[in-house]
């Protein structure tokens, strides 16, 4: 094809970047000519996007959080919008953050450039009005769980199954061993992983709860080696401050940047914060519990707003509190600590997370970037046709 295609792409996360690169190398695996332009990380970045704006500006949750970061995001989304309207790009993909995308689609949409979303809000666990919001922001969704296809279909919004792209990536069967000496964690203990979250809010609401809860852990289980993957320098550098604060610098730790799925693979157990790191921590089949702690004011609009019983992944997909949830004031370090030792001597309830584990990891590996290109291709060229 000798005409250059243009996509405009915006990710505003780690995960999204993740999912953004393998679309990206998926489309140009098809068609090399493509160009990508808009923002994205450093993964995007490697598969040839010109990222215009940093994505750590994105990376805002919660509702407090995003509104002291609300001029300025809604700057960016003015400026990327009218340089998108002036270049006109065969195509604008929106890969989740959608508080910031769909305000950006609906106005390239009534402009006359097609858009897609990618990764669904979560309209089935709270703001379903949100589906009329995005049936007129997209052309197409993309979605990565099965129990959506059928709510965009029934509001009449053209949607795409593409099952999810971390169970294309993740082994079924880790090797525990081989992570492990890869870390180099000690040998003989038992290893838990903490994931206190990939955000800056989230370590500030979650980091000191963790670090607590651990301490509290090893007064009862003497061998044990904790690993606690961080997202970025910044999140790395809350985490030792939260240690440094709460006077828990003994803590038996490996403190990493990147390598989470090194972590979760390597550990025998995880405390983990609501969020993507449940699903990935379910497909490598690691036993958990799942915590969440964010400001006040967003804690009460959301408990107005949600209609599910859970937040975590794990137990959306089961429709059961499979996992243990501590949310918010319940999610304190004694609390914490509690849980995992429950966990840790039922093995029983161990074995009833792995088992259902192996049946997520079935149902979501559907060839996620393959059959993303192809809805993505199939809505250009109607387009063009």
């Amino acid at each position: 094809m000798s005409q250059v295609e243009r996509v405009g792409m915006v990710a505003g996360e780690a995960s999204g970047d993740m999912l953004g690169a393998h679309l990206i190398a998926a489309l140009k695996a098809r068609r090399g000519s493509m160009l990508f332009a808009g923002i994205g990380g450093p993964r995007m970045a490697g598969q040839g996007l010109d990222s215009q704006f940093p994505m750590e500006k994105l990376s805002v949750r919660g509702y407090t959080e995003a509104l002291r970061s609300y001029f300025e995001l809604a700057g960016i989304r003015r400026r990327l919008a009218h340089a998108m309207i002036e270049e006109r790009p065969d195509l604008f993909i929106g890969v989740d953050s959608s508080d910031f995308n769909l305000g950006l689609e609906r106005r390239l949409k009534e402009a006359g450039i097609p858009t897609i979303h990618y990764v669904s809000p979560s309209v089935w666990a709270w703001r379903r009005w949100r589906i009329r919001r995005i049936a007129r922001a997209v052309d197409r969704i993309l979605v990565m769980l099965p129990f959506e296809e059928p709510l965009y279909r029934k509001a009449g919004v053209p949607v795409s199954y593409v099952g999810h792209p971390l169970a294309d990536l993740i082994p079924f069967e880790p090797n525990k061993d081989e992570a492990r000496a890869q870390l180099r964690l000690p040998s003989g203990k038992l290893i838990v992983a903490l994931l206190p979250g990939s955000r800056r809010s989230e370590l500030h609401h979650m980091a000191g709860a963790f670090v607590l809860a651990a301490h509290r852990f090893r007064q009862e289980v003497h061998d044990v080696h904790f690993v606690c993957p961080t997202a970025t320098r910044v999140t790395r550098d809350m985490f030792e401050m939260a240690m440094h604060n709460n006077h828990r610098t003994d803590l038996p730790l490996t403190l990493l940047f990147g390598h989470s799925h090194e972590a979760l693979a390597a550990a025998d157990l995880a405390l983990v914060a609501s969020g993507t790191a449940t699903l990935e921590t379910a497909l490598f089949k690691t036993p958990m519990v799942i915590a969440y702690r964010q400001s006040p004011i967003s804690w009460a609009i959301m408990r107005q707003m949600a209609y599910l019983p859970y937040v975590g992944m794990p137990n959306i997909l089961a429709g059961e509190k499979l996992v243990p949830e501590l949310l918010q004031d319940e999610a304190s370090p004694q609390a914490l600590s509690a849980a995992l030792l429950a966990l840790l001597r039922d093995g029983a309830a161990r074995k009833r997370q792995i088992e259902r584990f192996r049946d997520f990891h079935v149902l979501l590996r559907q060839n996620t970037a393959e059959k993303a290109a192809d809805a993505v291709l199939e809505v250009m060229d109607a387009r063009r046709g």
